[in-house]
């Protein structure tokens, strides 16, 4: 083996995730654009013109991260055989390419890896670095885009009675592109622990099964309010993301490098909470978290509702074939229920550091750095995604 070099040793699995996570991100792109033709040619003007606004203003927030990403870290060694320019790199961004270079860059080291068993000095590092950054802009894409696009389905196949399979399948790739992000989110925050090796399927599962038994229930009740009152559920959103917004403008995070991208991920953490929990500070986040799920209890029965009760007084125009109440009823159901795993979950899936503040990274930079071990490359550390699980943990 070539001085400088040492055996590739990214897990197999974690690759396939990345695979996998790219095809369904083009499998998501295709949907889309049959889902655009599809209520072009329907004359579904209004539903078009949404859908294409979700689509530009998702991609664009989500080039703005990439790019950041690349500017904070002033080292494009991931992508030097790819992009060497930094001005071709912003142009990769300006065409929403940004997240295909980046799968790019893990794809290629990780096959050089594997195959030709030596690449960069330390190409582990460079691909468990990259991964992290795309778990994580494929989690602020599942919110920007997939959670609303996944309303949006759910409303018109509500207003419509029906079922047609191109909004069927959109509907199917929102759910799919939030169970890939969710769970490849999980998976790289455990990679910061020192007992990576032991995470065990079940633990990424039960995480799992309560995200989507949380997120599931609080999509349909916002589709069930738009399907009656779709102006009014502009409304709601702008003013329960203010509210959010300002709880997270208070809070001391520290995941950006400027202020200006500081204040675009409080924003973000703002349309992340009006679907789901995230975690974003140090400390014990029992008592956040409690007061969170509680208000969106409230929310979600308040939705739910006055649909309910506007389904009973003046039935519109469709209907169906299950009774409101019943419909009301599973939903709080199911999201108690995803509350009940996220407890089991805590109490019994979620891991435990040896010692505070040490992560993986800073475990295995020590470990390089004993007098008695031989000398290493020094790891790419993702300050970003440490200081996530940091949180999470």
């Amino acid at each position: 083996m070539d001085e400088g070099t040492h055996p590739f040793k990214y897990p197999f699995t974690d690759f396939l995730f990345t695979i996998g996570g790219l095809l369904c991100f083009v499998l998501d792109i295709l949907l889309d654009v049959l889902a655009v033709g599809f209520f072009y040619l329907e004359g579904d003007y209004w539903y078009m013109g949404m859908l294409v606004f979700l689509l530009l203003s998702s991609s664009l927030l989500v080039q703005i991260f990439s790019f950041l990403w690349f500017f904070y870290d002033q080292d494009f060694s991931t992508t030097e055989s790819l992009v060497k320019d930094p001005c071709a790199l912003k142009i990769i961004h300006v065409f929403q390419m940004g997240v295909f270079l980046r799968y790019a860059g893990v794809v290629k080291i990780s096959i050089c890896g594997f195959c030709c068993k030596k690449s960069l000095p330390d190409p582990e590092g460079e691909a468990v670095f990259q991964s992290h950054d795309l778990s994580m802009l494929r989690m602020f894409e599942t919110f920007y885009e997939s959670a609303p696009q996944l309303v949006l389905m759910v409303t018109i196949m509500i207003q419509k009675g029906e079922i047609d399979p191109i909004t069927l399948l959109k509907a199917f790739g929102s759910v799919a592109a939030i169970s890939v992000s969710v769970t490849m989110y999980h998976r790289s925050l455990r990679s910061f622990l020192p007992n990576k090796d032991e995470q065990s399927w079940g633990s990424s599962v039960v995480y799992f099964l309560w995200n989507l038994l949380l997120i599931g229930p609080r999509v349909a009740a916002v589709a069930l309010f738009a399907s009656i009152f779709p102006c009014y559920i502009a409304a709601h959103f702008l003013c329960s993301w203010m509210v959010l917004f300002l709880c997270a403008w208070r809070l001391h995070t520290d995941f950006m490098e400027s202020t200006g991208g500081e204040r675009l991920y409080k924003a973000t953490i703002g349309l992340i909470w009006y679907f789901s929990w995230f975690n974003v500070e140090k400390g014990s986040s029992k008592c956040k978290s409690t007061i969170y799920h509680i208000w969106i209890v409230l929310d979600i029965g308040i939705l739910c509702g006055v649909w309910v009760w506007q389904m009973k007084k003046s039935p519109p125009y469709f209907h169906l074939p299950i009774d409101p109440y019943v419909i009301f009823a599973a939903k709080m159901s199911l999201y108690f229920s995803g509350l009940g795993l996220k407890v089991i979950y805590y109490k019994y899936c979620h891991p435990k550091r040896t010692a505070p503040g040490k992560m993986q990274d800073e475990v295995d930079l020590n470990l390089r750095c004993m007098p008695s071990s031989p000398p290493k490359p020094v790891p790419r550390i993702n300050k970003r995604m440490r200081n996530l699980a940091d949180n999470f943990y």
